[in-house]
């Protein structure tokens, strides 16, 4: 049965979804689709890209986005799937570590922030965090600071991902370690030259059952064929 849209209308059979609707999903508003709805210009995400939570899923910049005190930038592309619980946690959350005490004297203010500003303005950061395109995200995973997750990477559930992650890899654990690679580096290599995430919506429509079940071989075809 097709869910009925916003104002109460139902889409017609064969309609292509609308990456600027927040709720993609009327009957179901614990998915929402980031793109429309991030306000804050350091957060970037691409069209498709949602987030399932029966808490609150609108509150993802202040629930799933943690310690984003400084420039550092989330960047997260196309149609990527993170589920309930998944973090990301920023370069604020760093403490100085170039002598004896963590702790973070300068954010109290007054004589300790005079005295260690400079410290902590030249700590040098990880960067920005960069998340490729059909990520999937499992329940309850967190991404640290400056970490770069691969196009088509799967992040298993409740993993803590402290280094980059190539794609099309499987990660698990604390750390996140490789599980396995989903393809081998030729067919990694047809996945990224297609770049299906790239397509226009009405061609990622007419071949999303050969993006969901064929091989790369047959979205490098696709790619060949529809795109000039």
């Amino acid at each position: 049965m097709t869910d009925p849209t916003p104002d109460g209308t139902v889409p017609a059979p064969g309609s292509v979804p609308d990456s600027g609707v927040l709720h993609p999903l009327a009957q179901h508003p614990r998915v929402v689709l980031l793109k429309p709805l991030v306000t804050d210009e350091r957060i970037q995400v691409g069209d498709f890209t949602y987030y399932d939570d029966p808490d609150d899923a609108t509150a993802f910049e202040t629930r799933n986005v943690l310690y984003a005190y400084g420039p550092e930038r989330l960047v997260i592309g196309k149609y990527c799937a993170i589920a309930t619980g998944t973090r990301f946690l920023m370069a604020g959350a760093e403490h100085p570590t170039m002598g004896v005490s963590t702790f973070p004297f300068t954010m109290f203010g007054g004589a300790w922030g005079e005295a260690t500003l400079d410290l902590v303005t030249g700590m040098p950061s990880r960067g920005d965090t960069v998340v490729g395109n059909d990520v999937w995200f499992g329940y309850g995973a967190t991404v640290m600071p400056g970490v770069r997750i691969g196009d088509g990477a799967i992040i298993a559930a409740g993993s803590l991902v402290t280094a980059d992650v190539p794609p099309y890899t499987v990660v698990g654990g604390n750390p996140a370690r490789p599980i396995r690679a989903r393809y081998d580096a030729e067919d990694v290599a047809r996945l990224r030259r297609a770049a299906w995430w790239d397509w226009p919506v009405e061609l990622v429509t007419r071949h999303v059952r050969t993006i969901m079940s064929g091989t790369p071989a047959e979205i490098e075809a696709v790619a060949r064929k529809e795109l000039p």
